[in-house]
């Protein structure tokens, strides 16, 4: 599939999120920005969709600011979302992942005010919550909403099936030199030479049992985006 499909395809997804997450009863809010950290993750087809929706000024200041804070404490994954679905699904041993909260807001805060809000990633359309998490001190997910965020993450991994994950500053430091994106395009991105993780096809659905029936209109709805 050409980057253009899956970027129309990846497209679709986060409109049938936004339409989910829509009719939820939240509390979030413009410069509500607490769970507004450095430890997003994202894919590198992701990070395409940013690139290409800002001006290429936009990307120069983008990289720039990037690099001068690319020193940050920040998680890094190892394992991608159906890489573990995988492992889950073969009782295999999952390795622990450093949860540490290093408590660095993101790198693309300004006033508290997301400065790429339309393109942001799914890792930061999925943060949502029923309470205020800058009171509560975490953001309160229903358990049902957890099943789908995580659907969700798992088919845009398997979208860019060819291509890397990380955390948002990584894979946006990458993806920001011309060689590194041609690279992607033409399926060649060493993920591991450039300290991301290998994508995988999405094999392995981690939906619990008591929500697979209620799930099953947002699965219909993703079986048919247009490609």
């Amino acid at each position: 599939m050409s980057l253009a499909k899956r970027l129309e395809a990846l497209n679709q997804v986060y409109q049938i999120y936004d339409d989910y997450s829509a009719a939820l009863d939240l509390a979030c809010e413009a410069s509500c920005a607490h769970c507004c950290t450095a430890n997003v993750t994202m894919t590198t087809l992701e990070a395409c969709k940013i690139m290409d929706g800002i001006t290429a000024s936009g990307r120069q200041a983008l990289s720039t600011r990037l690099k001068s804070i690319e020193e940050i404490p920040r998680f890094k994954p190892l394992l991608t979302t159906n890489r573990m679905a995988e492992l889950c699904a073969a009782s295999a041993k999952i390795p622990a992942e450093d949860s540490t909260d290093q408590g660095q807001d993101c790198a693309l805060l300004d006033n508290d005010l997301c400065t790429i809000y339309d393109l942001r990633p799914f890792g930061c359309r999925c943060f949502v919550s029923r309470q205020n998490c800058g009171e509560l001190g975490y953001a309160d997910i229903d358990d049902f909403t957890a099943s789908v965020n995580t659907v969700f993450l798992q088919v845009i991994e398997h979208l860019d099936a060819e291509g890397c994950s990380g955390n948002l500053l990584d894979v946006l430091l990458v993806m920001a030199t011309n060689d590194n994106r041609r690279a992607y395009e033409n399926g060649k991105l060493n993920c591991e030479a450039n300290g991301l993780i290998v994508n995988w096809e999405l094999k392995v659905l981690m939906i619990p049992p008591e929500h697979r029936e209620k799930i099953e209109p947002i699965l219909q709805q993703l079986r048919h985006i247009h490609l």
